[in-house]
């Protein structure tokens, strides 16, 4: 616009400057008029511009430049006014845009001020109700602790109060521990004689202690019932049934998977419910504290290591008190296995092994996403000191004689190696609800993993230890609801014949041999003196082939929460043994047994 107006004015001044330079020229130029030549005198000469023509010309050029001035100046001050309108619209456009752009983000301050204020209240309402949950929690662990903490260490207390009755169709002489390897015979007197017992025995007290460090964590766990008896223990009067100890071990667990455990136990033999975790073994769902035949299991001293890798895959290694449970018939007085405990520092007559070294175990567990896996395998080892010359008629061959009698001459020891490898697995389906498992264990001398109690070995004629062939098996089925379970096992062991020639007694002798009389099994005697010693059948040797069990049961919760758990349950069991066939007729006896055990129980929370 500035340029336009400047053209615009020099094009006045010139046009202006051209019209006083035309004037000036027309009047200096303009030819004089032609006039008739007359016959006159001549005139004088006039000038054609006159000084006062040249001033009023200048005159009239100074009055238009100053004219031209008077606009050119009221154009730039419209020019000027024209700019500062310009500025101040311009400023104006840029103050409403940050007007604008404030208003915006006071509007989004304003927003997030309404979202702070209401998070705020949220908190506020959280953060009372976490106070007030918290107050509850602290009042709650003020009056119920789950846990005890003393030095550093957290005590857990734990166990229940148990009440069991057991009624068996043919008497046993026991109350919540079933011996499934004395069902009587036929013939016995105990065979027509039904049987109640009550007791508390079963009731359990645990105490775990934990401590942690910077990568290991630090545990002990004692276990106790009273299901043993003392010297004057009886069901008479008091019921003095003595304190037992079940485990007692002490445990380091490391965080990259190693732990060890030293102390009375579970065997690694017992299968577990969750890879090879101490207090987590699958243990048969039945109120018989012998549980069910074909579950393998033991409770005994051990040291234990296990590797856990990454909670999918343990390996486990375990050396653990060893034992020899032996069952021979008809054999000379040539071997030494143990001897009794009495008035030593064990309790009873109870007899104990002289063992040559722990029994050696060892096991791997998988759980790949679906079930529970274990493969594992013991090794035992036997031994007994055998005396050649000790039987009367051999006497003569070791430098003795019929009325000198037995020796000890050529006495020497003979071990035995056994074992046996064993297999669990366990499934859950619908969600948990149903928990199905079966468990193997096969080999020789291992009778006393066995519910049963079956022997691990009988001894050969010449006096060394001949180990039994043996099998376990077990399958369970359960149920879980939310107050009720409902389960059902049934297991099975075997033991092999294992019996020998002597052919210097001329006759068969171990466990199990053919020619064993067993005609007398059916026949009842009579009682001895006192009314408590049931006559002793004669011509019944009876040596165990197999015991089955059949087990249905329910337990129902009444209470399950905070306060504990009371619960009542009910299992049928029925149980049968079958003997080796003898000799006379009939020669395979076998007993049977029906038991109804009843519980009730309250756990502490």
């Amino acid at each position: 616009m500035k340029t336009t107006k400047t053209v615009f004015l020099t094009a006045l001044t010139l046009a202006a400057l051209s019209a006083g330079a035309w004037a000036q020229t027309s009047a200096a130029t303009k030819p004089a008029p032609k006039k008739k030549h007359k016959a006159v005198a001549a005139e004088p000469a006039q000038p054609a511009v006159t000084a006062a023509d040249i001033q009023l010309l200048k005159d009239a050029l100074a009055a238009q430049q100053q004219q031209i001035q008077v606009l050119t100046d009221e154009l730039h001050r419209k020019d000027q006014v024209a700019q500062q309108a310009q500025t101040a619209a311009a400023d104006a456009t840029a103050k409403a845009e940050a007007a604008q752009a404030q208003s915006s983000q006071d509007q989004q301050a304003v927003g997030q001020l309404k979202s702070d204020v209401a998070d705020l209240k949220t908190n506020v309402t959280n953060s009372a109700l976490t106070l007030q949950e918290t107050q509850k929690n602290v009042n709650t662990a003020l009056e119920s602790p789950l846990a005890l903490h003393f030095k550093g260490v957290t005590l857990t207390p734990g166990g229940y109060f148990d009440a069991t009755f057991t009624r068996r169709s043919r008497a046993l002489g026991e109350d919540a521990a079933t011996p499934f390897n004395s069902i009587t015979m036929p013939g016995a007197a105990q065979n027509s004689i039904s049987e109640f017992y009550g007791s508390g025995r079963q009731s359990r007290i645990t105490l775990l202690t934990q401590g942690q460090l910077k990568n290991v964590k630090l545990a002990g766990y004692v276990e106790a019932d009273f299901n043993s008896g003392g010297v004057t223990s009886n069901s008479n009067s008091t019921n003095g049934y003595t304190l037992r100890q079940r485990q007692a071990f002490g445990q380091a667990t490391f965080d990259n998977g190693w732990s060890f455990t030293g102390g009375q136990m579970w065997s690694l033999v017992t299968e577990t419910g969750h890879g090879m975790d101490n207090r987590t073994e699958a243990i048969p769902m039945t109120p018989d504290s012998a549980y069910n035949v074909g579950f393998s299991y033991a409770r005994q001293y051990g040291l234990r290591v296990v590797k856990n890798i990454d909670n999918k895959v343990w390996f486990g290694f375990s050396m653990e008190n060893a034992q020899a449970t032996v069952t021979t018939h008809t054999n000379a007085n040539n071997f030494l296995v143990g001897e009794p405990g009495a008035n030593k520092s064990y309790p009873n007559t109870a007899t104990y092994s002289f063992n040559p070294s722990p029994d050696l175990i060892a096991k791997v567990a998988f759980e790949p996403g679906f079930g529970h896996y274990e493969v594992f395998g013991l090794f035992s080892r036997f031994r007994d000191r055998i005396y050649p010359c000790e039987d009367v008629a051999a006497a003569t061959l070791c430098g003795g004689s019929a009325t000198a009698g037995p020796n000890a001459l050529g006495a020497t020891e003979v071990s035995r190696n056994g074992g046996g490898v064993g297999a669990n697995a366990r499934w859950t389906f619908a969600n948990k609800h149903i928990v199905f498992g079966v468990h193997g264990l096969g080999g020789s001398g291992i009778g006393r993993y066995g519910t049963s109690g079956l022997a691990d070995a009988s001894v050969y004629a010449n006096g060394s230890l001949h180990l039994i062939r043996e099998f376990q098996g077990l399958g369970t089925l359960e149920w879980h609801g939310s107050k009720l379970d409902i389960y059902a096992n049934a297991g099975t062991e075997y033991a092999a014949r294992t019996a020998s020639f002597d052919s210097v007694l001329n006759k068969q002798v171990g466990y199990g041999a053919p020619t064993f009389a067993n005609n007398g099994c059916f026949t009842e005697t009579g009682p001895g003196s006192g009314g408590f010693a049931p006559g002793a059948l004669g011509s019944c040797t009876a040596d165990t082939r197999v015991t089955q069990e059949g087990t249905v049961g329910f337990w129902y919760r009444f209470y399950n929460g905070p306060k504990g758990k009371f619960q009542y349950g009910t299992q049928f069991s029925y149980a049968t043994r079958y003997a080796w066939s003898g000799s006379g007729t009939p020669n395979t006896p076998h007993g049977v047994d029906g038991m109804i055990l009843s519980t009730f129980r309250y756990y502490l929370p």
